[in-house]
């Protein structure tokens, strides 16, 4: 709260997920139990993203072209980018299957 976030959302049944929010709605942070698949999933997710710039960009336009949508329910937003973010972080699992 001193840094000026208020939690958002709060789902203790996935992961321990905290969402927290600045009340300008400008910055999102995530938060969930240490050590859950989820972490690993969205860090792969970001490393993928960093080293790609063919999905980097792919990801980009449709973030972009979905921002001027009007969105009532975050839920409904997250839904529409699920397919590419799911496509991405598959890739990005397999790279680190193919690492080990």
């Amino acid at each position: 709260m001193e840094a000026g976030y208020l939690l958002r959302v709060r789902e203790p049944d996935w992961h321990e997920h905290r969402m927290f929010r600045t009340p300008e709605l400008d910055v999102h942070v995530h938060l969930f139990s240490e050590g859950c698949a989820e972490t690993r999933r969205q860090l792969a997710f970001r490393d993928r993203l960093r080293r790609n710039a063919e999905e980097r960009s792919m990801y980009e336009s449709l973030k972009r072209r979905l921002a001027k949508e009007d969105w009532p329910d975050m839920n409904a937003y997250a839904r529409a980018k699920s397919e590419v973010v799911e496509l991405i972080t598959a890739r990005a699992l397999q790279d680190l299957a193919d690492m080990a």
